[in-house]
């Protein structure tokens, strides 16, 4: 596995990651929110930060995360290579190499919570509402723990 910078040109490829993980693990968000999501991610969000992406030995993208003013923005990984060390992998470089130290989850997703919180981070605050304004808490939190 190795984690490389991305470009343009993966972005439909990376999409099609987005939309399978969010499918499989984020289900509060409907049909309605994830295409309405999809576009934005795709055509503002990939370039509003420091994209990452984790490559297998068949040079294939499993998982990807993207860093903004030292904040997790987004990280998934493909259904098929979930809990097989890639987010991880890709947190811990992020870490390392991107000066990332926060993020904001989802408090409907608890598994992200759990994963954050094995990897160091602590809970600092809530909010109501995401960054859309959709009634999706977010918890906040920052990096404890090494």
């Amino acid at each position: 596995m190795q984690i490389d910078t991305t470009t343009k040109t993966e972005y439909l490829e990376l999409i099609e990651i987005w939309e399978s993980s969010v499918r499989a693990t984020h289900d509060f968000l409907s049909d309605k929110n994830i295409s309405s999501l999809k576009p934005l991610i795709l055509e503002h969000y990939f370039d509003a930060v420091d994209l990452r992406v984790a490559k297998n030995d068949n040079n294939k993208i499993t998982g990807f995360i993207g860093i903004a003013d030292c904040n997790v923005e987004m990280l998934f990984i493909s259904p098929d290579n979930r809990n097989m060390g890639i987010g991880s992998l890709l947190l811990k470089n992020a870490i390392e190499n991107q000066s990332a130290n926060k993020v904001d989850v989802n408090e409907q997703n608890p598994d992200a919570v759990g994963f954050y919180k094995h990897l160091g981070f602590s809970v600092i605050g809530r909010s109501p509402l995401d960054g859309q304004g959709n009634p999706f808490p977010l918890i906040h939190m920052v990096l404890t723990k090494i």
